[in-house]
């Protein structure tokens, strides 16, 4: 494999191939602190353009994505390796997102007026702050950016983004996508720069908050560079998802639901279904169709559209889940199926089943990402719930049981996660809240709430 690093930049690499896509040159530090002046000079204009002028534009971004969509998947699919089908509907996610907010954005962001106790006026008016800086990885290369840049746009912000260096093209390409439906130059802009260059940039007097998807990790020291500058962030961090099968649970359905909610996005996802706690009455049952269902995903080139998994996005990647999964085989996991790093050209890993997964284990306590599933045995359904909690982690989780009103009550008052899948796997919608609790994060994204968390709830009052 080609070094990534370079003299002064990097290299993106097509993890299918192990080819050079391009070759990139870190920003100086005059070029960086150039780039976030332009974008603040963009921004105090951008402030004062209507709600229903910004809401247009964003409504244009979205259906330049659907324009250029089958650009945009091909370009994700070769810098980090993600099948081409799920790139389409990555792209047509985004547009829905720009949709969304172009329509309720005008709404959400009204000026609120009310009367005051002593029979004033109060107006409360939700003004936008400047510049927001957003430091975002690889795994869905147009999504990640689009969640909370369009948000921020809409609020009258400006918006820079250092994308994970491997999709530094997708980050350029939307740029280009926002200018060319009348965003204004420089009020997105993307910076080309490493890890101490992002410190100055949090410094930075022009930039007013922070957003970042990553590690926990990442997010301790994102969060502790921002505090130092008194700077408000939101951060959406990795997770250790559990899905809970109940003892009433339609197991075929939740066999194949949760196989593909463990190897969608190659199984690179914040809050994919990972740790699967069955209880003890189906869990023989569960077994056999789960590790059956696992065996049946074949990895392959990921730009053909009939191919299930694609490869993961590096070899260090691949290197840290495989070495998670031996040190859980070590302490006492069983390999069901899969495990195994293939020969060849490509950082493929195989669908993999871990069982007679315990405390201890990295694949009880620590995020895999990638195709690996831990399955869990539970007693019975308070078990599982238990279980369940019994993570530093808090993004998703899912409950599959044929007694709906059961398994909403349960998710609304004892799931202590962000979001909660009844009898289904998904990612996102544009209408709900988006994030997590615990190690996983604060704040939230999507469904009128991202739009709110870097704005300046502004109180305006007449006093009589």
């Amino acid at each position: 494999m080609k070094n990534r690093e370079i003299m002064g930049g990097f290299r993106t690499i097509n993890p299918a191939t192990e080819t050079v896509l391009k070759e990139y040159t870190y920003m100086t530090t005059d070029e960086m602190e150039n780039a976030i002046t332009k974008c603040h000079k963009a921004f105090t204009s951008w402030k004062l353009t209507s709600l229903k002028e910004r809401a247009a534009i964003i409504k244009k971004i979205g259906e330049g994505l659907m324009e250029r969509r089958e650009e945009f998947a091909k370009l994700m699919t070769q810098e980090m390796g993600k099948v081409i089908k799920q790139g389409f509907q990555e792209v047509k996610l985004c547009a829905g997102i720009c949709e969304y907010t172009a329509k309720t954005g005008v709404t959400e962001l009204a000026d609120d007026e009310r009367e005051l106790a002593n029979g004033g006026k109060g107006i409360v008016t939700y003004a936008p702050i400047g510049v927001i800086y957003g430091i975002q990885p690889w795994n869905f290369p147009c999504y990640q950016a689009i969640r909370y840049a369009i948000a921020n746009l809409m609020a009258g912000n400006g918006v820079l983004l250092k994308h994970a260096q491997s999709c530094t093209g997708s980050g350029l390409l939307l740029k280009e996508i926002f200018e060319d439906a009348g965003l204004p130059k420089d009020l997105f802009t993307v910076l080309i720069i490493d890890h101490n260059q992002s410190d100055d940039v949090i410094a930075n007097k022009l930039v007013r908050g922070v957003t970042l998807t990553g590690s926990d990790g990442a997010g301790k020291t994102v969060a502790q560079q921002a505090a130092k500058h008194l700077k408000k962030t939101v951060l959406e961090l990795g997770s250790n998802d559990a899905y809970l099968v109940f003892d009433d649970a339609d197991i075929k359905m939740a066999a194949e639901t949760c196989v593909q909610g463990r190897i969608y996005n190659n199984g690179e996802t914040c809050v994919a279904a990972k740790r699967f706690v069955v209880v003890e009455k189906v869990y023989d049952e569960f077994k056999k169709a789960f590790v059956q269902g696992m065996k049946e995903i074949e990895t392959g080139d990921p730009t053909q559209k009939d191919t299930s998994m694609g490869p993961m996005v590096t070899e260090e990647m691949r290197e840290r889940l495989h070495e998670q999964l031996q040190e859980s085989v070590e302490k006492g996991a069983e390999i069901l199926t899969g495990g195994k790093i293939p020969e060849g050209k490509g950082f493929y890993y195989p669908a993999t089943v871990l069982g007679n997964v315990k405390p201890g284990q990295p694949a009880y306590e620590e995020e895999f990402f990638g195709p690996v599933a831990s399955l869990i045995k539970a007693k019975d359904n308070e078990d599982a719930m238990r279980i369940a909690n019994d993570s530093r982690f808090g993004l998703g989780g899912g409950i599959f049981s044929k007694d709906e009103k059961k398994a909403i009550e349960l998710a609304q008052k004892h799931f202590d996660t962000g979001m909660v899948f009844i009898n289904s796997f998904g990612l996102a919608d544009p209408s709900m809240p988006f994030g997590g609790v615990k190690d996983s994060g604060y704040g939230r994204e999507h469904g009128g709430f991202g739009i709110k968390e870097f704005v300046n709830a502004k109180a305006v009052m007449v006093l009589k």
